[in-house]
């Protein structure tokens, strides 16, 4: 194989590993969509609704599992799939504190709100 063969072919490599990673990397929930991690969080939906309604342990089993990633938990707050199911994002982002997770991410900026 020539030289200017080997160059094109390496060029094609290098752009389909770069459209493997952006297609990976898309989302801040890794393979899966914000609104698909949404589905997950039925357990919480009065939760997100209400901030005086308890948080019941599926709920926090799911927020814990999504939250180790917080761009994720906060993309999945202001979801299109989120909103459309009621959840109040100022209401949500309580949430891990109401689980009382002692290594939520205070702090974080998740849009116009701040996780406390």
């Amino acid at each position: 194989m020539g030289t200017p063969m080997k160059f094109i072919c390496i060029l094609g490599l290098l752009a389909v590993l770069i459209s493997i990673y952006r297609v990976d990397g898309a989302s801040p929930c890794g393979k899966s969509t914000p609104d698909d991690e949404a589905m997950n969080l039925a357990p919480c939906a009065i939760a997100a609704q209400d901030a005086k309604a308890s948080v019941s342990d599926g709920c926090c089993k799911q927020v814990k599992r999504i939250g180790a990633n917080p761009s994720c938990l906060c993309a999945v707050l202001l979801s299109n799939t989120a909103k459309s199911s009621g959840v109040k994002p100022e209401v949500a982002i309580t949430i891990p504190k109401r689980c009382n997770f002692a290594n939520r991410p205070v702090g974080y900026k998740c849009g116009d709100y701040t996780l406390p």
